[in-house]
Order: C-alpha cells, then structure tokens, then sequence
C-alpha cells in the first residue's frame, strides 16, 4: 500500500491510539498511525500488485504446514515502542501471532517485514519507516523490492543487534530469507511484472 505523506486523514489534532482503532475497525479505507496523526493510505499501481502477489503466492506454498506463517497487507502491525500501527505489503510471523491486548487485531510479533517500495514510498520505507521497524524485538529481516526495477535489499539483524545488507539485482538469482530457511526465485517474484517504457 502506498502511504499519502504527509496528508493527515482527519481533521482534529491528534488522536488516541484507541479513537484510532474504533476509527480503523469502522473505516473503509486502511490508515496508519503515529503519535496521534492518522494517514490515509491509497491503492498500488500494478507491478505492485503483481509483485507482493508473487510473492505471498510462493511463501505460502513453502511454508504450508511450517511455524512461520505469511500475511498480506490486511495485518496490521503495531509497534509498542513508538506507537505506529501500519499495514505491511507482507509480514511474516514465527510461532503464535502475539496481539495488542489480545485483540486479535494488531499483531507486535513479526519476524519478517516485506515492503515493494512505490516512486511515493520508497525515501520513506527507506528511512524513518526502517528506523520505526527496529524498535520491534522479534524483527530480523527487513526486504525492500523495488517495484519499478528488479532490485531487492534483504536487511538482517546480526548477533551484535546490528543491521547488515545484502542486494539482489538479477532474476537469475534467488532471494535468501534467512528466518524461514528458504529460497525465493527472484523471476518468480517479478513474473508478469510491466514497467512503463
């Protein structure tokens, strides 16, 4: 999904995270939220699409019946030690989901987080949305796929609790995900993908 920065969706100031999640569970349309802003979130162009489609579509084959299980960007994530509450392209979660208050709503327990970046989101996803994703304990990778190129960045947090990068820019390759022990064929994720010439 692509974030409208820095359009807030409501008018009032600032918001409770519980007048947002009454809000949310009414809203037709997703919304993230931080600190008391609320931002309305639009629709993805199609090599978008295609690509988290690709993707959900192969993770959920190889992980069928496995303790890591895939979600599209219907789960909601929320970050306890910030406050955001944002809906993923994908997310994958080890074990039991783990959600706020026990609301069956708002998972804080992700291992992996996959953005496809937009010409809209990508500095975002890049920077301050990456600094908000590593206040999350259970977080050990962090992809980012363009949706314009072929070209993946795969963050892993090491043992030191440091971040290391690794890219892929070729569909000959195969995308590691370290967390799950798989990989992804890259033509796989980007099949059917048409860029504008």
């Amino acid at each position: 999904m692509e974030i409208k920065e820095p359009a807030v969706a409501y008018g009032k100031q600032k918001f409770t995270i519980e007048e947002y999640l009454v809000m949310e569970e009414a809203a037709i349309e997703k919304h993230e939220y931080y600190r008391g802003d609320i931002f309305a979130m639009s629709g993805a162009k199609m090599p978008h699409i295609r690509i988290s489609r690709n993707l959900l579509v192969e993770l959920t084959n190889k992980l069928i019946g496995k303790r890591c299980q895939p979600y599209g960007s219907d789960m909601r994530i929320h970050i306890k030690a910030n406050t955001l509450f944002t809906y993923p392209d994908i997310s994958i979660i080890c074990g039991e989901p783990e959600t706020l208050n026990n609301d069956n709503w708002n998972v804080v327990n992700p291992a992996v987080i996959i953005e496809i970046l937009s010409p809209s989101t990508k500095n975002y996803d890049h920077g301050e949305k990456f600094k908000l994703y590593r206040e999350i304990p259970t977080l050990k990778e962090y992809i980012l796929m363009d949706a314009e190129n072929v070209h993946i960045e795969i963050f892993r947090r090491n043992e030191s609790d440091c971040w290391e990068l690794e890219e892929y820019n070729a569909t000959e390759q195969a995308l590691y995900i370290r967390t799950i022990h798989e990989n992804i064929s890259i033509a796989a994720i980007y099949t059917g993908v048409k860029w504008d010439a």
